[in-house]
């Protein structure tokens, strides 16, 4: 693969990497009151513009198909809204007995609460021959969930900022993502076949608008002295997040193949990805909703911004075993 083709391909990875360097070089720019003035153009137009091409998007209506497999999808909701957060909060407690940056400890349990992602799970599943309708439907019903679900984890385990009462950050969850994730859908009705014939580049405008949102939040970092980022923390969080991601899929791989748990080669794949998967897109501008006026919210994102590329470079890794595995598994079910 040519440089340009990889950048392309890898473009989101890139501007992650230069909107934390302009901030780092630039943050008067980026913080409350500068220039972009985010007070306004990130907390309600970049979150509220994210959830309405998120229901603009969301093909709700191929879900039916994958609706009555009732068991697979409280299995990949339970695991990843209950178990995942309640994991990780016990890892936590030994953790907390070492050296590593807390802050960043924090972070990794933000990652825990947040729920699967709209589109990496579903496109590793169907890359594979998984149940591409099942991650669909998991990805879809899991990012309606989260919206209720994922602040309240939030709340539940690491508490909110003092400045910011809870009505009042379920009130601007309501206006910045509950109401433009409705209406995004209410247009698409009338859209869809327009939609359909000409595919606007969602997944392009909500990256877009991501990277201001993860921009401003560095420069809130790097415009206090007060923080700093312990750079031997960070590496052992990066080998703590590719721990938890390979530990937990070979989990979902042993209970999920179990001949007793009544689940298909290619049901066990999209449990594998959908239920170890976390979205980066609905979970940084829920952070920047919850934890508002924390002066360490950049340092509590930082895990998840790893945990996103690590989920989509390790599921990479293993599609080549995974088809194996899914080819041995039709040889073997097939009748000679």
């Amino acid at each position: 693969m040519g440089l340009i083709a990889r950048v392309r391909k890898e473009w989101f990875i890139i501007g992650i990497v230069l909107v934390i360097t302009c901030a780092k070089l630039a943050p008067s720019v980026g913080v409350k009151g500068g220039p972009l003035r985010p007070e306004i153009t990130i907390t309600y137009v970049a979150v509220s513009v994210i959830f309405f091409n998120s229901g603009l998007s969301l093909k709700t209506e191929e879900l039916a198909s994958a609706l009555m497999h009732v068991k697979l999808h409280f299995f990949v909701q339970t695991f990843t809204l209950v178990f995942f957060p309640i994991a990780i909060w016990l890892l936590l407690k030994v953790l907390a007995l070492t050296a590593i940056n807390e802050w960043l400890l924090r972070g990794l349990q933000t990652v825990a609460c947040m729920p699967p992602p709209v589109s990496s799970a579903v496109i590793l599943t169907k890359t594979v021959g998984g149940n591409e309708a099942a991650a669909i439907f998991n990805s879809a019903f899991g990012s309606f969930l989260g919206i209720v679900v994922t602040p309240l984890l939030l709340l539940v385990f690491l508490g909110s900022s003092s400045s910011v009462p809870f009505s009042s950050i379920f009130s601007q969850l309501f206006m910045t993502v509950v109401v433009p994730l409705i209406v995004g859908q209410v247009c698409r009705r009338f859209l869809r076949e327009c939609l359909d014939r000409r595919k606007p580049p969602f997944g392009t405008v909500s990256s877009v608008v991501l990277l201001m949102i993860i921009y401003t939040t560095f420069c809130d970092t790097f415009s206090n002295p007060n923080i700093e980022l312990d750079h031997l923390s960070l590496l052992i969080v990066v080998f703590i997040i590719f721990s938890i991601q390979l530990s937990f899929m070979a989990l979902i791989f042993f209970l999920s193949t179990r001949k007793s748990s009544g689940f298909t080669a290619a049901d066990s794949v999209a449990i594998m990805f959908c239920a170890t998967h976390k979205s980066l897109t609905l979970g940084i501008p829920m952070l920047k909703i919850v934890f508002e006026g924390y002066e360490h919210l950049s340092l509590i994102s930082v895990p998840l911004l790893i945990y996103h590329p690590a989920q989509i470079l390790l599921g990479s890794i293993l599609l080549p075993s995974i088809k194996t595995w899914m080819s041995g598994r039709q040889k073997t079910l097939t009748p000679i």
